[in-house]
């Protein structure tokens, strides 16, 4: 009769039971201990993904200097992200005097008559124009009274944001710090991603990594092309229409587009500015021209999106909209990341077999 294999005994099994727990202690700890760095190491790892290529091209255009190539890329990021910032505080505060006076002068605050063509706006100009007449009527004083709730909101909002300035700027440090670490390490940092998706899931767990990479770069082509087609389509029909300071809002459409605000409340302003300035036509020109740029965005970025990474369209869109709901900004690109690698490992398992992983430099770094 054979011998029989030996079953593991209790104090093996404590053991295993401990050492996982022990693990998962020390995991959850380390997590808590970079919890302050997990924002901007987040962020960094989305914008080095995605400008990767940039820097191969940038580097092979510096004689292969790593170096080099990193410090126009950080000063590129400071350019376009730390500039916009420090410019707009800096207007705030030089306008602080102007916004102060302002204030003081709402209890004298008056509202002119509507003008005629408001009534004749289609479905809501009768109703608009009542409304407008009501507060119009209305003494400076009770116009002051209802506007001074909402005036106190916004109050405390304000101050509750620049209370975070400097949190905020701080964050951004750390993440042009931890975008130059990863640039200068990014195939060795992609080495070990690939080392350990591969030994947690093998092949799939492989091209799942491959297909992130993929997805960041795709959302952040999507999100920058269709902002720049947005702000630049925009920016003719301000200028066709005469609204002064087309460079500026150009500008302005781009960064809320970015951000996935979109180009509208720039437009919507300006609908406003030219009917207030009888300047009828334009206005409803321009009216036309912002239903046309701002629906843009419901096919172009999906397309876009598409283009670069092999994935339904639906799950595109729903990784998109819901990462967006769920963590804000940074969700646009954690959404279809989450959203790629749960379609790709799922199939594998329904098909039965791994699929076939790509090559290393597909998700570098």
């Amino acid at each position: 009769m054979g011998a029989m294999n030996p079953t593991p005994s209790s104090w093996d099994l404590t053991r295993i039971v401990l050492g996982v727990a022990a693990i998962g202690g020390l995991v959850l700890l380390s997590f808590w201990i970079l919890r302050p760095f997990l924002p901007p190491l987040v962020w960094a790892t989305m914008i080095v993904v995605a400008t990767w290529p940039a820097l191969q091209h940038v580097e092979a255009r510096l004689w292969g200097k790593r170096s080099l190539s990193v410090a126009v890329m950080t000063l590129v990021m400071l350019m376009i992200i730390v500039a916009p910032v420090a410019v707009g505080v800096t207007t705030i505060v030089e306008q602080s005097d102007t916004i102060v006076a302002w204030s003081k002068a709402i209890p004298h605050l008056s509202i002119p008559a509507p003008p005629d063509w408001v009534r004749t706006l289609p479905l809501v100009g009768e109703r608009t124009s009542q409304e407008w007449q009501r507060v119009a009527s209305s003494r400076p004083e009770e116009l002051a009274a209802r506007v001074t709730p909402y005036l106190s909101g916004i109050a405390v909002w304000m101050l509750g944001k620049i209370g975070g300035l400097g949190t905020f700027f701080v964050q951004l440090l750390l993440t042009l710090v931890i975008s130059g670490i990863l640039y200068f390490n990014g195939e060795t940092v992609a080495g070990a991603v690939l080392a350990f998706a591969r030994r947690l899931a093998g092949e799939a767990g492989e091209r799942a990594a491959i297909l992130s990479g993929q997805a960041i770069r795709a959302v952040a082509l999507g999100i920058v092309v269709t902002a720049l087609i947005q702000s630049i389509i925009g920016g003719i029909g301000l200028a066709v229409t005469g609204v002064p300071h087309v460079v500026l809002l150009t500008a302005a459409m781009f960064l809320l587009g970015v951000a996935q605000i979109g180009a509208a409340p720039v437009l919507i302003g300006a609908v406003i500015w030219l009917y207030w300035k009888d300047e009828t036509l334009w206005g409803t020109v321009l009216v036309v021209w912002s239903l046309i740029t701002t629906s843009l965005d419901n096919f172009v970025r999906p397309l876009l999106i598409r283009k670069g990474a092999n994935l339904p369209l639906l799950l595109i869109f729903a990784g998109v909209l819901g990462g967006l709901l769920a963590f804000g900004i940074i969700g646009l690109f954690i959404g279809p990341v989450v959203l790629a690698v749960t379609y790709t490992l799922l199939q594998a398992w329904v098909a039965g077999h791994e699929p076939e992983a790509g090559t290393g430099s597909d998700v570098a770094p």
